[in-house]
């Protein structure tokens, strides 16, 4: 008489291992080699666009902001618009198109890999490109003659730090999506909101007192301001840790939604 012995695969749902959000890490890079000259095109293209329409447009009609010349005021703001879409937009278009779509993530979950650790290792990865978007924008920027002090050395870390968040607000989102027509809500409801009302283009005092208190609890207007302060001197040490704790407090608590929906898309 034989007995079958079965074995109970460990649960690894809610695990959590640095390791395997660096092995994630790994693989974004290892897939982005093939794809990174579109991403290089487009991360020069972009900013050139704003600088030649809002710098020199705007420029010409508005000497100066905040203490700056115009086109050094929204030079700070190209560089957070490109945080942004590099960031949510990858997370929200990637998250989709694996969950629904091509079920990769299947594959990684019975690799086992938790859902903690996929989505902190592709929102890691997402802000580390972002990182490189930022610098070339850097550089753009430097071609158009904008003058920078010696925090500009932050500004990766800034688009790191921001990045993760907005990465895993668009996974959170593509977690929800039921269609590609859900996008189109994101972009009107989400996207063009927090773009316009972060101080990217003009500062927030200017604007009504709900609108102004609005921006100030937008993600992206924190980020505007440390990449402002990194750029062109930091104004104050308590408003700075106001920004870095906005964005701590965003990371994380965006970090945990992404988790908990899409943990709930793929597993619940």
């Amino acid at each position: 008489m034989s007995v079958a012995v079965t074995s109970t695969p460990p649960v690894t749902h809610r695990r959590f291992e640095p390791a395997i959000v660096g092995a994630i890490v790994y693989r974004e890079w290892r897939v982005f080699r093939r794809v990174w000259f579109s991403t290089a095109f487009g991360s020069i293209v972009e900013p050139i666009v704003f600088f030649i329409g809002f710098g020199f447009g705007f420029g010409a009609l508005i000497s100066e902001v905040a203490g700056l010349s115009y086109f050094e005021f929204m030079a700070t703001g190209t560089i957070a618009i490109g945080i942004l879409f590099s960031a949510l937009f990858p997370g929200l278009i990637n998250g989709y198109t694996r969950r629904a779509e091509k079920h990769l993530y299947d594959g990684q979950l019975a690799a086992p890999v938790s859902v903690a650790e996929l989505v902190a290792g592709e929102s890691l990865w997402n802000g580390l490109r972002v990182a490189v978007v930022a610098v070339v924008t850097l550089f753009v920027a430097l071609a158009f003659g904008v003058r920078m002090g010696p925090g500009v050395v932050l500004v990766p870390a800034i688009a790191v730090f921001t990045g993760f968040g907005l990465s895993a607000t668009g996974a959170a989102f593509a977690a929800k999506l039921r269609s590609w027509h859900g996008v189109d809500i994101i972009i009107g409801a989400v996207v063009a909101p927090m773009l316009v009302v972060a101080g990217t283009f003009f500062p927030l005092d200017g604007l009504p007192r709900w609108a102004e208190l609005v921006g100030r609890a937008n993600p992206l207007y924190h980020c505007v301001e440390l990449l402002r302060g990194a750029v062109f001197g930091f104004t104050g040490f308590g408003q700075t840790m106001i920004h870095v704790a906005a964005l701590t407090a965003f990371n994380l608590l965006a970090w945990l939604v992404a988790v908990r929906l899409v943990r709930r898309a793929l597993i619940d």
